[in-house]
């Protein structure tokens, strides 16, 4: 079925970034869950390779290539049982990147994306606020211009590589009394003074840096400014599907190797004289479980393919994350207990997986917030339309 979507070259590619993958970056992982940090070497190697400019033009060292090098990118990373170190690179690739590719200027992106996809500058995405959480129209941040300058004040939280990350891609309140509609974006350089960050303890994601960012009178110039000033919020909404599909696509990705790791587990575990891979209650339940991925991971591709065709699939992309989100905490949990004993021992992979899965249905919008959004396309008929 899915030599509809993957061509030779994909597959290739697949092969190709799993050995990289199994090389660089496999050895590394346990430490980096450890210390909550990830050597900035795997960045410059990740961009020799090419590997953060596959979705971005060969203008500024990108491969400008199809949608699907993007799920085999992300799918790929969640073989390594790290949701933090993929969460790392994929934010800075899918979330920080793309308002550089599709607000930035030339000069903007000459002097981040560029740099960006060599490697060579790591960025991050601050739009939640401590106060607001899902809702991005109720943020407090300011951008107050002042001649040639804004001044930015205010605070960002549960921000992916929110401490060290080389600039911020920030959403502030130009004219805060017009609400939704007073918000702009402004990419930032870390070292500017009046910035700080506090990395925070999570159960999960352990790898990633993610921060809790201060902005205290931030001065920065007005050419910092990305896209139109008071857009910032049809900007946001608009790359709020490709977060969310996503999100969708590494939950199927883990589920899938939970799955594969599980049923080896089964055929190698032995009990009342043969393997557990044969007893009928576990069997069935795994074969809950595949039929769950598949349909998850299936309505996945189809929303990638029309993503990448350029439909606005908000509803769709939505869906995604809802819904994979679920299923592989549902996968995480009953995977865990198919290992009995070793499924709580941090030897073993489940353990993390468990954590690291538990953010899926939270971060990008909460799954209580993604219904709402669904419910208003569905029954009372509201439509999203793509910022001009």
């Amino acid at each position: 079925m899915n030599d509809q979507y993957f061509t030779e070259e994909h597959q290739y590619f697949r092969k190709t970034f799993r050995d990289f993958l199994q090389k660089e970056v496999a050895p590394h992982i346990d430490t980096w869950e450890k210390t909550g940090t990830i050597d900035r070497f795997i960045w410059k190697k990740m961009g020799e390779m090419g590997y953060f400019g596959i979705s971005y033009p060969e203008k500024y060292g990108g491969l400008n290539l199809d949608i699907f090098y993007m799920v085999i990118f992300l799918e790929e990373m969640q073989r390594l049982n790290s949701g933090g170190f993929a969460a790392a690179m994929w934010a800075h690739t899918y979330l920080a990147m793309t308002h550089l590719e599709k607000e930035g200027n030339e000069a903007q992106k000459e002097k981040y994306l560029a740099p960006s996809i060599s490697g060579e500058k790591m960025g991050c995405l601050c739009i939640t606020e401590p106060f607001g959480g899902s809702d991005v129209s109720g943020m407090r941040s300011t951008a107050v211009k002042d001649g040639n300058h804004y001044i930015i004040n205010g605070s960002k939280t549960f921000i992916t590589n929110g401490v060290y990350s080389d600039y911020l891609i920030v959403a502030a309140k130009t004219k805060p009394e017009l609400g939704n509609k007073g918000i702009s974006i402004f990419v930032i350089d870390r070292d500017t003074p009046g910035i700080s960050a506090t990395k925070l303890d999570k159960l999960g994601w352990r790898a990633s840096d993610t921060g809790e960012i201060a902005f205290d009178n931030v001065k920065i110039p007005a050419e910092n400014l990305m896209g139109e000033e008071n857009m910032g919020f049809p900007y946001i909404m608009q790359h709020f599907a490709l977060e969310r599909l996503v999100m969708g696509i590494n939950a199927h990705a883990r589920s899938e190797w939970a799955l594969e790791y599980t049923i080896q587990y089964m055929k190698d575990r032995m009990a009342f004289g043969q393997s557990i891979s044969k007893f009928q209650a576990l069997r069935h339940k795994v074969a809950d479980l595949s039929t769950e991925v598949e349909i998850s991971k299936t309505f996945n591709y189809n929303v990638a393919k029309s993503l990448g065709e350029g439909q606005y699939v908000v509803k769709e992309a939505t869906m995604s994350k809802l819904f994979s989100t679920k299923v592989a905490d549902e996968v995480a949990y009953e995977c865990l207990q198919l290992l009995g004993g070793y499924g709580y021992m941090e030897d073993y992979p489940m353990a993390r997986l468990l954590r690291d899965s538990r953010l899926g249905p939270i971060g990008g919008g909460t799954s209580e917030i993604l219904r709402e959004i669904i419910a208003k396309m569905v029954i009372d008929g509201k439509t999203y339309k793509p910022a001009t």
